[in-house]
């Protein structure tokens, strides 16, 4: 087969010709966690590669609901293991050190690869191996009462993926889609997922990653459906904006940044902050009267803060009450889901998106 003509975003450097195209081995790699309704999706997706993965490691974490017969059912087909719950980042890295491939490939078990997803990123690897992560574009799925929609891609103008200066750009924002392939010996090496952070362990991670020299590419075509549902982790805005506090400062405390990407650090976490500030505010409505207005104070007299956060918040000062059924009003027929999206419910007036 001819090589596909990717579109590619990768930073500068060498286009070597490969020396055997796909001559790297994948191993695709899950953990799997309560997840008997969305698993078999997503292992047939990894063995519906056109590129097909070296083996599929599964880590089953801990899990009480129909998790083990869903990969029972598999056999052979799988490596799978079980161990006792410790959390998204312990059962990835457990998977990680059980697999056998050059890179290792995360898929989350709610998430499915598309069938060339897997070509696509041999096809970078193997001409360019100076690259530690390889990613592709993905189309980001919203799930709503168990339907799914799709929402738009998850790379587009507000998540820009970035090939210059990548150090200042991961201490911004996490720009690494999590469905990525890593070099294992790099994966072990830096350590792995942090397994002490309930959240955002992916983006220390990368962090961790790109500041002691790794570089990431990017195969721009949606190439996965990456699925964020009401209700998940990622819907709990406050509990996530602390957790990016929590890597944020830590980064701050690295010994090894420039003065430029110390100020990045630090135009972020005020960034964070404030958004904090907000959610809190927003949160507060539902307690009313001295509670609500206390909260919307501090974004009032806060610094940085948009005009339309600044007027919100001043209405809920003046009247807590009419500020909670105003934002009541604004979200009937829609809901959040992960990074912040509002998207339509169905309901007697409601169509699918």
């Amino acid at each position: 087969m001819t090589d596909p003509q990717w579109r590619v975003l990768v930073p500068e450097g060498d286009w070597p010709a490969p020396a055997a195209a796909g001559a790297a081995s994948f191993s695709v790699v899950v953990a799997a966690y309560q997840a008997e309704r969305t698993l078999a999706e997503a292992l047939r997706s990894a063995f519906e590669q056109t590129h097909p993965p070296l083996e599929v490691v599964v880590c089953d974490d801990g899990s009480t609901d129909g998790t083990a017969e869903v990969l029972r059912g598999f056999g052979p087909r799988i490596v799978a293991f079980r161990q006792p719950n410790g959390g998204e980042a312990a059962a990835k890295n457990a998977a990680v050190k059980a697999a056998r491939g050059d890179y290792v490939v995360v898929l989350d078990a709610d998430d499915v690869f598309l069938p060339r997803r897997l070509e696509a990123l041999a096809w970078l690897a193997a001409r360019r191996p100076d690259l530690d992560v390889l990613t592709t574009d993905a189309i980001v799925e919203a799930v709503v009462d168990g339907v799914g929609r799709d929402v738009r891609r998850a790379y587009h103008p507000g998540w820009r993926f970035p090939v210059d200066d990548q150090r200042a750009a991961i201490l911004d924002r996490n720009f690494v889609l999590g469905l990525a392939a890593v070099r294992r010996e790099r994966w072990l090496e830096v350590g792995g997922f942090d397994e002490s952070l309930a959240h955002t362990a992916d983006w220390e991670f990368w962090q961790r990653m790109i500041l002691s020299g790794s570089r990431v590419g990017l195969v721009d075509e949606p190439l996965a459906r990456y699925r964020l549902a009401a209700g998940s982790l990622s819907a709990d805005r406050v509990r996530l904006i602390r957790a990016r506090l929590t890597v944020l400062e830590r980064a701050s405390r690295r010994t090894d940044l420039t003065p430029h990407e110390r100020s990045v650090v630090a135009a972020a976490i005020a960034r964070e902050r404030r958004e904090l500030t907000v959610r809190l505010a927003q949160a507060g409505l539902e307690y009313g009267g001295w509670e609500a207005r206390r909260r919307s104070a501090a974004v009032v007299l806060g610094r940085g803060f948009p005009p339309r956060a600044r007027l919100s918040a001043l209405a809920a000062v003046a009247s807590p009450g009419l500020a909670a059924r105003r934002r009541r009003r604004r979200s009937v027929g829609t809901t959040e889901i992960g990074s912040g999206l509002r998207v339509p419910v169905e309901g007697p007036d409601q169509r699918e998106i």
